[in-house]
């Protein structure tokens, strides 16, 4: 009896041969089930997360390669325009011939403001001057402006005393000077003084002197029409 009660002793304290039945047993084993269920999770978000990453770094390096490639073509395409642009400028300009400009006049005269005017170097009288002028399609110069005075004056040599006539008269009635064409002067680029009738002095020339105070818009003097001098023609480019 006594060998029983230690037997039956002895089992409580060994207690029961462990199973998955006993709740200890049980929990334990459902501890492990969950850290393995947790592991087995942990491992799949790490590859999941390595996957993506794999993913990421894949893409970045194919656009690395498609940035290289695209570099590498402006590269080039920069050393081509170079070898282009330095090529240019070893090659000299075509040499161009500028053809000279055709003037509207004819040899020997001067065109301004639409008309060509001729500078002759022989003497006549002034009628006989103007007869001359008219077998060249035009007539002695009419001069209406400042302008056209200032131009026909720089066209004329500097001397002791240069005087050429141009187209004006009072030769009909005394002191109403008249162009060549009819009309009536109005104003005039006289001389202080002139015109002033002086022997009969009926036809109009200018001058030009050596002396540089003298001025285009004060070079008219009026004198006998006889007198033979050289004289201006003036036509319109399309006489």
């Amino acid at each position: 009896m006594s060998a029983k009660r230690g037997g039956m002793h002895t089992n409580l304290i060994d207690g029961p041969d462990e199973d998955c039945s006993s709740p200890e047993v049980r929990y334990s084993g459902k501890a492990r089930s969950s850290d393995h269920q947790d592991s087995l999770s942990t491992t799949a978000f790490s590859e999941s997360h390595m996957q993506k990453g794999c993913a990421n770094v894949t893409a970045l390096t194919e656009e690395l390669q498609s940035v290289k490639r695209e570099k590498s073509e402006l590269e080039k395409e920069r050393t081509q325009l170079k070898n282009k642009i330095t090529a240019l400028e070893a090659t000299p300009p075509p040499q161009t011939t500028l053809l000279p400009t055709k003037s509207p006049c004819p040899e020997e005269w001067k065109h301004f403001n639409g008309s060509c005017y001729y500078v002759s170097e022989f003497r006549r009288s002034w009628s006989d001057s103007q007869s001359y002028c008219k077998r060249q399609g035009g007539h002695l110069a009419i001069i209406l402006t400042a302008e056209e005075q200032t131009f026909i004056w720089n066209l004329l040599p500097r001397g002791y005393w240069n005087a050429y006539w141009f187209g004006i008269s009072d030769q009909k009635v005394e002191d109403d000077w008249y162009w060549v064409d009819g009309t009536k002067l109005v104003g005039g680029f006289w001389e202080d003084g002139e015109p002033n009738n002086h022997i009969n002095e009926d036809c109009g020339y200018m001058i030009k002197t050596d002396v540089l105070s003298r001025v285009a818009i004060k070079s008219w003097y009026d004198a006998p029409c006889y007198m033979s001098l050289p004289w201006i023609c003036e036509k319109l480019v399309s006489s």
